[in-house]
């Protein structure tokens, strides 16, 4: 409800607006710091309340781990297998992969995958986006006796406000689960782009890219991300990429907003780093993806990010339609 002016009071004088001005510039400053305050202390809300929920998570998983799980993994860590599909498919199979990891096979394909990567149990394998250890349970006891796996992820002891030290933790926490299984996995922390490093210079045979690029290309690091890998890589090594894949026409400015990318611009990016390709394959593959949706390929399984709308239909679609794509370093 509007107030009506008072027409028998005389008009107030304007105010001096010059000893003024500062004042009001230092206002606008101390407002200013307030809100960057104000978000930073909700970011820190964000990162711990993200911590303890993967603490809860992390403590409610160490309940499968018994002494004879552990036995388990000793003895398919420590067995002897006649080709490294063999031992694959022991890894596999093992108890010791969490459930709902195990039940997306089918989906994801993880022997096709990496039998098609040429995995090998002597490597030295880099994960070049360990997330929450999905491939991690795969690989990790799959190189541990006589390989080596080096999981890129993000500092667990980084600053209280950046969101990347919640997942950090994550990770730590799950490799924390079994010194059987994990005890031998070397993280190295994902930083800004000019200092990226995916380990020693030269000694992987391969490096391992499991739809992780459209994060760093959202983020500006597509570059930072292959060169890295190329430098990673012993002569004659393999980059191995599995990655949403947009129609090959598609602008990737825009289609990486869905998570998406166009095959022909991850195979220039890897060509521009110095790789030459390989072989394609459609293990991962699936026609039935139109990515087309609201919410980008995140409306798709696992993350079906629209809930309950629609939830058995983009449940029957599956998992994104995906390029699997091989590199190679070119010998010198």
């Amino acid at each position: 409800m509007g107030c009506s002016q008072d027409k028998d009071k005389a008009p107030e004088e304007a105010p001096q607006a010059t000893t003024e001005q500062p004042a009001a510039a230092e206002d606008a400053g101390n407002a200013a710091e307030d809100e960057e305050a104000k978000k930073k202390e909700e970011a820190r809300q964000r990162v711990a309340e993200n911590i303890a929920k993967f603490e809860e998570e992390a403590k409610a998983n160490a309940e499968r781990w018994n002494d004879e799980l552990r036995q388990q993994v000793t003895t398919l860590v420590e067995g002897d297998y006649k080709t490294p599909k063999a031992k694959l498919e022991a890894v596999l199979a093992s108890e010791h992969r969490t459930p709902a990891n195990a039940e997306r096979d089918d989906q994801r394909h993880p022997l096709d995958t990496l039998m098609f990567f040429e995995i090998e149990p002597t490597m030295t394998v880099v994960d070049g986006g360990s997330g929450g250890g999905w491939y991690t349970e795969v690989l990790a006891p799959f190189l541990a006796k006589e390989g080596k796996l080096v999981a890129a992820t993000y500092d667990p002891e980084g600053a209280d406000d950046d969101g990347r030290t919640a997942y950090g933790k994550r990770f730590q926490l799950f490799l924390g689960q079994s010194p059987e299984a994990y005890g031998k996995v070397e993280p190295v922390y994902v930083t800004d782009p000019e200092s990226l490093s995916f380990g020693e210079a030269g000694a992987a045979d391969r490096v391992l890219f499991f739809r992780e690029l459209h994060g760093a290309t959202r983020r500006g690091h597509l570059d930072a991300y292959m060169s890295a890998a190329f430098a990673a890589l012993k002569p004659g090594g393999m980059m191995g990429v599995v990655q949403h894949r947009a129609a090959d026409d598609a602008d990737a400015e825009e289609s990486v907003k869905k998570g998406y990318l166009p095959e022909p611009f991850v195979i220039a990016a890897a060509e521009k780093a110095g790789f030459k390709l390989a072989e394609k394959s459609d293990i991962n593959a699936n026609p039935k993806d139109t990515k087309d949706y609201e919410k980008g390929v995140w409306t798709l399984p696992p993350s079906l990010a629209m809930d309950d709308v629609d939830r058995e239909k983009y449940t029957a679609i599956g998992e994104s339609d995906r390029m699997t794509l091989k590199f190679v370093k070119p010998a010198e």
